[in-house]
């Protein structure tokens, strides 16, 4: 295992400081579940989705896909394919109007996915130049940069991607960065089929160059995506566990293998902990806080981990010391953040590979056949709504500006 000086303190406290309970931008959600991957604007209000009159546009897509919105600046973007799987589709529409404002698309080439998977399932990330999209096939794995007005910047392709799942993860701007864990599969490999190569990589956002690519250890494909803990990135995979890396060179400062199965969900840090969970469409889930070395002599330690409704798919959120989850089969359960300890455990029913989002004092959660629920985030369960969106929903919320975006089927819709 390897060890060194992991944070500058200076740099922790002023991230610690605008950490997870609050979003870095409180008009924007910039990235999969939300500007710093957190799912959380305790500060807003969640508008009333039970009232069809709060309903203010649907923007009709091409398909039912997986990959979740985003918003920068009046505009939300996301991925989009053609039902033959023929084309990957980047759109933008307005914000308050639901109108298109510009629409790309690309060639692509229809293969295997997973039942629950899609071809468009990676979620854009945005800054105030750049829009990152990425997309896979079985030979190309593709990387693009787009401005604002959808003119293409560069592009790279990172050569094969191998899962029996196929493509799910996101990209993550830090910096000058954009951070792609490139995590592929060498168990559960049909025959023929040639293990993948599995690294967490940097890239220029300007220029497209590698900067770095750290080696993975692979196994199975998983596809959080990474949480930012001082100057360094938190990860979660099946080979290594939860690990960390220096965000400036790459360089893998530790990592503890506390996960026997695929990591779906993204890792997410609270203080000085890193969280994350893994599982199977099978069951077996378990979540693991573990405690981020801070010196050069200490290890990752294992704070507790968490087997009854634990995620699988769904990404968790915190709110004022308390873990907010819902697992893959309809089992919503809070624990303190800090211990574990289980504080309610509730059964909502349905499916889950949506991740839930907090707005103000309440949790959101949607199943896959499209049933949403909204619990208090308190320390006594209590359902609020319950709303049948009229679809499916396999993709997380966004919320920015006051407005709520649900991809539900073929559908984009914005609740004000």
């Amino acid at each position: 295992m390897v060890h060194r000086f992991l944070a500058r303190v200076g740099a922790v406290a002023l991230l610690l400081s605008v950490s997870i309970c609050s979003p870095s931008h409180a008009w924007d959600w910039t990235h999969f579940h939300g500007s710093d991957i957190g799912g959380v604007d305790a500060d807003a209000e969640m508008p009333a989705i039970d009232s069809q009159s709060s309903v203010a546009w649907r923007f009709k897509l091409s398909s039912t896909e997986v990959g979740s919105p985003t918003v920068l600046d009046g505009k939300v973007y996301l991925l989009d394919a053609k039902p033959d799987g023929s084309e990957i589709l980047v759109r933008a529409v307005g914000l308050t109007s639901g109108e298109s404002i510009w629409q790309r698309s690309f060639p692509y080439t229809s293969h295997d996915v997973h039942k629950r998977n899609t071809f468009a399932s990676s979620t854009p990330a945005v800054d105030s130049e750049h829009v990152i999209v990425c997309w896979s096939e079985p030979l190309h794995t593709i990387m693009k940069c787009l401005d604002h007005e959808g003119n293409e910047v560069w592009t790279r392709d990172f050569g094969t991607w191998q899962s029996q799942h196929g493509f799910g993860t996101s990209p993550r701007i830090v910096g000058d960065k954009v951070i792609l864990l490139n995590s592929q599969q060498a168990e559960q490999l049909k025959p023929g089929q040639t293990p993948g190569k599995s690294r967490l990589m940097a890239i220029n956002k300007q220029t497209g160059e590698t900067i770095w690519e750290t080696p993975l250890t692979t196994t199975r494909s998983c596809y959080g995506v990474p949480a930012v803990h001082g100057d360094q990135l938190i990860g979660a995979n099946t080979g290594d566990g939860l690990f960390g890396v220096s965000i400036e060179t790459g360089e893998m400062l530790w990592k503890t293998p506390v996960f026997e199965m695929r990591c779906c969900s993204s890792p997410i840090v609270v203080d000085d902990l890193a969280i994350g969970s893994s599982g199977s469409g099978g069951g077996g889930n378990h979540l693991v806080a573990v405690r981020i070395p801070s010196t050069k002599t200490q290890s990752a330690e294992q704070v507790y981990r968490i087997d009854r409704g634990a995620p699988y798919v769904p990404t968790s959120v915190v709110h004022q010391g308390r873990l907010f989850m819902i697992d893959d089969k309809g089992i919503a359960s809070c624990a303190d953040v800090k211990s574990g300890k289980p504080i309610w455990t509730q059964r909502i029913g349905g499916n889950f590979g949506s991740s839930p989002i907090l707005v103000g004092d309440k949790v959101l959660m949607i199943s896959l056949d499209g049933k949403a629920t909204v619990i208090r985030a308190a320390d006594k369960f209590e359902k609020l709504a319950e709303v049948d969106l009229g679809g499916p929903v396999g993709s997380s919320p966004a919320f920015a500006d006051g407005r709520l975006l649900v991809r539900v089927g073929d559908e984009l819709v914005c609740w004000k």
